[in-house]
Formats: C-alpha cells, sequence, structure tokens
C-alpha cells in the first residue's frame, strides 16, 4: 500500500507553525453539539458515559462512528465536537465515549483509563452492536488513536474483530508511546506536558483512598513529566511494572500489520506532541490495510482548512468522510 500525500491540504497561511496550529484551535473554537448521554455499566462494576448524536432519530440503520478522543480530553473537545457535527451533516450517526474519570463525574473503580486501554473500547463496540448497528467505523484523536489501532491490531491478529466493524480513522497518533513521551519533555513542548499531569495529579488526588497503600505513599505529587508520573502512578495502577513497561506495551506501531479493515493514519510533520518515530514512511508503504499521511502541517489535532477558518469546517474532517465513503472494492 503506496505512502499517500494528500494534494488536496492546504495549511493555514494565517496560523505558522505546529504549536499556533495546536493551540488556536483548541483554546478559541467554537462547536455546539446536541449529544444525548447514556450511561453502560462495566463488567467491573465501573461505568462508560456515552454521548450520541444521531444523523436522525431511530436511526440505526445508518452507519455508526464510535469517536475516541485524546489524553484527558472528553467528548466536548472542538476537534472531536467538530468532526461529530461535520459526521452529522455527511449521515453518519455518531457516539463520542468518554475514557474512565473524563465524563465529569469521577469513575467507581481504582484504574482509570491509559494510552492502551483497548477493554472498554470493545465494551463499546459491543453496546453498539447491540443497539442494532451492523455499520460501525472507528475514529480516534491522539491517544483514542492509539488506543484504536492497537484495538484493530489485537483483534486482526486473533481473528475476533466483530464483522460490523468496516472503517477506521486516527488523527495526531503517538504511534510510538516512548518517544513521544520524550518528544513531550522538550523544552517547546514543556507547556502541555504540565498542564496534562496537572489535571492527572488532580483526579489522583480526588481518588487517593481507593489507590493501593503503595502506590498512593509514592511521591507522585512530585512528578514533574508525564514519564514520571506514569512510572509512579498510570503503569503500575494498570499491571504495568513502571514507565517503559507501559508505553512499550501499549504502543500501537507493532500493531499496525495485523489490522485487517481500510484504515487511515494522519500525522502531521510539525506535531509537537509526536517523534520522528510516529511517522514511519518505509512501514507505510509496507502495510497492506493501513494508508498513512504525513502533511506538512496541521499541529496536533489541528488541521485547519484555510478557506474555512476558525469555526468553519476543518481539513482532517472533510479527510476523514473522503475515507469512509472511499469504494475500497
Amino acid at each position: 500500500m503506496p505512502l499517500i500525500a494528500p494534494s488536496s491540504y492546504q495549511p493555514p497561511v494565517y496560523l505558522r507553525g505546529g504549536h499556533l496550529q495546536t493551540i488556536v484551535p483548541s483554546l478559541f473554537r467554537k462547536v455546539s453539539v446536541n449529544y444525548v448521554r447514556e450511561r453502560i455499566d462495566t463488567p467491573d462494576h465501573d461505568f462508560l458515559d456515552l454521548d450520541f448524536s444521531l444523523f436522525t432519530l431511530n436511526s440505526s440503520l445508518k452507519p455508526l462512528i464510535i469517536l475516541s478522543h485524546g489524553l484527558e480530553g472528553d467528548s466536548s473537545r472542538p476537534y472531536l465536537a467538530g468532526m461529530v457535527q461535520h459526521l452529522n451533516r455527511s449521515g453518519f450517526d455518531c457516539l463520542a465515549w468518554n475514557f474512565r474519570s473524563c465524563s465529569g463525574e469521577m469513575n467507581r473503580q481504582a484504574r482509570m483509563y491509559h494510552v492502551g486501554e483497548t477493554g472498554d473500547l470493545h465494551h463499546v463496540v459491543q453496546y453498539a452492536v447491540q443497539q442494532g448497528y451492523k455499520t460501525i467505523s472507528l475514529l480516534g484523536f491522539s491517544m483514542g488513536g492509539n488506543i484504536t489501532l492497537k484495538y484493530l491490531g489485537e483483534h486482526g491478529r486473533a481473528g475476533t474483530l466483530h464483522p460490523a466493524l468496516k472503517r477506521a480513522v486516527t488523527f495526531s497518533v503517538p504511534l510510538d508511546v516512548t518517544t513521544s513521551a520524550t518528544r513531550l519533555e522538550a523544552w517547546d513542548s514543556m507547556v502541555y506536558n504540565r498542564r496534562f499531569q496537572r489535571s492527572l495529579k488532580a483526579k489522583i488526588g480526588q481518588k487517593a483512598g481507593a489507590l493501593p497503600p503503595a502506590l498512593a505513599a509514592s511521591d507522585w505529587q512530585r512528578a514533574r513529566t508525564i514519564r514520571q508520573f506514569d512510572d509512579l502512578i498510570t503503569g503500575p495502577l494498570h499491571g504495568f511494572s513502571g514507565a517503559e513497561d507501559y508505553y512499550t506495551k501499549n504502543s500501537s506501531l507493532p500493531f499496525l500489520p495485523d489490522i485487517s479493515i481500510p484504515t487511515l493514519v494522519v500525522n502531521a510533520k510539525n506535531d509537537p506532541f509526536l517523534s520522528p518515530e510516529c511517522l514511519p514512511e518505509t512501514l507505510a508503504r509496507e502495510l497492506t490495510n493501513v494508508w498513512m499521511e504525513f502533511p506538512a502541517s496541521g499541529g496536533h489535532c489541528g488541521f485547519m482548512d484555510r478557506r474555512g477558518g476558525l469555526n468553519g469546517t476543518y481539513w482532517s474532517e472533510k479527510r476523514a468522510v473522503q475515507f469512509l465513503t472511499q469504494d475500497f472494492s
């Protein structure tokens, strides 16, 4: 499968550089989506909050897109809500699920979510199938993209992917989590690093009483980077020995060759979250079912269209619909 360089991509001339292309849409884009929330129970007696936005009522015969947000995101983030809005206009039902602890209410169990947690996504897929949807695609941003790709690779390798799953699209994916964590420790990206670890610390503070004693007693409050926090909390809390074990086992890059449905990965070359290892051009030319695009611009979950402006339809939204409706026969 050849690497694709999208000729239609037009970087916004009024936003120069990956940082502005990341920050401006995140802070200033306004998108309103009328979600209908459903809460479902998980097998371990926790819950997930699912936000539906339907093309029409009683529309389970329509294709459904299941959307996964990024680290410390939720269904209301502009990058995700904008995608839902455009997908609805294009005839798709949407299910934007919120990771554990991300829906506005803290989850019940000590565990939360992590960069390779695919069990909850599988539970959401099963729930969608139970609602009568027969054509389902997955769409993920950043961490949600890594979870999506790892999930598809796991089930493709095992031959257990549900036949209702037809396509997948991902943007700004840390395909190699270890080197992406290193990229976030660079001087120009530490602002994102600090923001994430402050948010995660606040959540752990809320549920410190539910943590295993050894983790609660660790120096997690002194962590200054995501890597340090993951080494002390995220990794051990979810069964890994530390950050390196956690990152290595949950990077989606090794799972890409096992993906069995048409899948698109779009990573911008100026993304301040991603390492060069997340732009694997050699591998991209060898994959059977995965299309990879590495535009020069776009930032992290940005991808504005110069003709649409801040609050218009973004290039990523148009590209997703193009791929989801493309004939691969």
